[in-house]
């Protein structure tokens, strides 16, 4: 199969040259240390803490922390071998016209999602600055919801070397302001406890630690998927296989352990001093709102320093909220390059911003439950890909329907927490979407279910 009958996404394909890569600490790790950095991954902290100890919180965070490192490991080598994005080296798993859906529009779809979540933040935030009670819905989240989502949709459209500019160093400041927050709630660990009272014949099979645990490893490992997929993004501009590893250690695993274990302390800490933090945040009752548990972790501080605090982590939500509209555009546009850039990021914009004046967005548990069940297997295929050939195989023709297959039972699995009325949630969606996907597409994979691989002029192919 000539290169003259690829899809334009991948025929336009070329790798990064040997001149522009550069070392780990200038790319992949302020990159990745900066999405967790951040509020969805900070705040989500609390749904591990409603259902153990900080020890346990902490014990799953780790765990989670090195598990993200995992997910991240083969798209990352993937990305270094080609010089190509996740769009291309996706489809030697999913195919060539398997790609433009998976990992291609299923990546914009969700970024989407994101965007919506950081104007959630933002907006939440906000709200607490100015001292407004106004949630969503009402007449003010909606109005700076939609100038905060559409104005830096606008800017990931035109402006994203602006936004890579700032994103060097204003993650600097919320890792400041959560070890600070830390600190100061700390005198209320000795009173912190769950939130969820489970009965004693329960725990013999499941003990109260390991709910905790599950629900901190669930919320770094979910948080963390479509970043882990997108490892090839980050990693084409790496030198070497030691550039891979040390940005994905230091920017993912000890950024993760830090920023967590140090949100895990403000909200226990808080809790601890003000138990109407957890009430009020819905924990323990199945409706659990992070983001209000975190505003009111924060505002525990107390004072003008509380205030400046929600201003920084406002401040913090311009990069990604930026990002995420400039990756959907992007993802669009690629698989369909006869329209308009400018207006594909705007309408994924416009979509984010609506989901995020509505409340929609409020969810991030479940948010993260989906991240984790679409990306967990596709994650999981690749590596079984990976790993049949030790390298990048090329794009393979058409569908390739082991990997179609091994996403499709893996999704099935790690969404079951989220099927009113049938689901139910065990706290390890993501790895076990992971493991269901790698092994299903090995399964297939030795049936003879891949297609024929096909030439990519362009690769760098090592």
């Amino acid at each position: 199969m000539s290169n003259g009958i690829l899809p334009s996404y991948l025929k336009s394909a070329t790798a990064v040259p040997q001149d522009k890569k550069a070392p780990w600490y200038k790319n992949t790790a302020p990159s990745y240390a900066g999405i967790f950095l951040s509020v969805p991954f900070m705040a989500g902290m609390a749904g591990a803490l409603q259902y153990g100890s900080l020890r346990a919180g902490i014990i799953g965070l780790i765990l989670g922390a090195l598990f993200c490192f995992a997910l991240f490991y083969v798209p990352g080598m993937l990305g270094l071998q080609t010089g190509m994005p996740l769009y291309v080296v996706g489809s030697s798993t999913f195919g060539t016209k398997g790609g433009i859906l998976i990992p291609g529009l299923l990546m914009g779809v969700l970024q989407i999602g994101w965007h919506a979540v950081f104007t959630f933040s933002a907006a939440s935030f906000f709200m607490s600055a100015i001292g407004s009670e106004a949630g969503p819905n009402s007449v003010l989240f909606w109005i700076v919801c939609i100038i905060w989502g559409f104005l830096l949709a606008l800017v990931g459209a035109i402006g994203i070397s602006w936004l890579a500019w700032l994103s060097s160093w204003v993650p600097v400041f919320p890792l400041l302001i959560i070890v600070i927050a830390g600190f100061s709630n700390m005198g209320g660990l000795s009173n912190f406890k769950s939130s969820v009272s489970i009965p004693e014949s329960a725990l013999v099979m499941i003990p109260l630690l390991g709910l905790g645990a599950f629900a901190a490893f669930q919320a770094a490992s979910g948080f963390f998927a479509t970043a882990g997929a997108a490892g090839a993004d980050f990693t084409m501009n790496n030198r070497n296989k030691k550039d891979v590893v040390r940005g994905g250690f230091f920017g993912i695993t000890i950024a993760a352990i830090i920023a967590g274990v140090f949100a895990l302390l403000t909200i226990a800490g808080a809790i601890g001093n003000n138990p109407q933090i957890a009430i009020d945040g819905g924990m323990g009752t199945g409706n659990l709102d992070v983001f209000a548990v975190f505003i009111g972790s924060i505002g525990e501080v107390g004072g003008i320093v509380a205030t400046i605090m929600f201003w920084v982590f406002v401040i913090a939500c311009i990069c990604p909220t930026g990002f995420c509209a400039f990756l959907a555009g992007n993802a669009f546009s690629t698989m369909f390059p006869n329209m308009p850039r400018l207006g594909l990021t705007l309408g994924a914009g416009a979509v984010g911003t609506v989901l995020a004046a509505t409340g929609v967005a409020q969810n991030l548990v479940g948010f993260f439950l989906i991240i984790g069940a679409s990306f967990g297997p596709i994650i999981g295929a690749m590596v079984a890909d990976y790993l049949r050939s030790g390298k990048w195989s090329g794009p393979r023709q058409g569908i390739n329907w082991a990997g179609y297959i091994a996403w499709a039972v893996g999704f099935f699995v790690g969404i079951l927490g989220v099927i009113p009325g049938i689901g139910f949630s065990y706290g390890l969606e993501t790895l076990m979407s992971f493991i269901v996907g790698f092994t299903v597409y090995l399964i297939l994979a030795e049936l003879g279910l891949e297609p024929e691989v096909v030439e990519l002029g362009s690769t760098q192919n090592i």
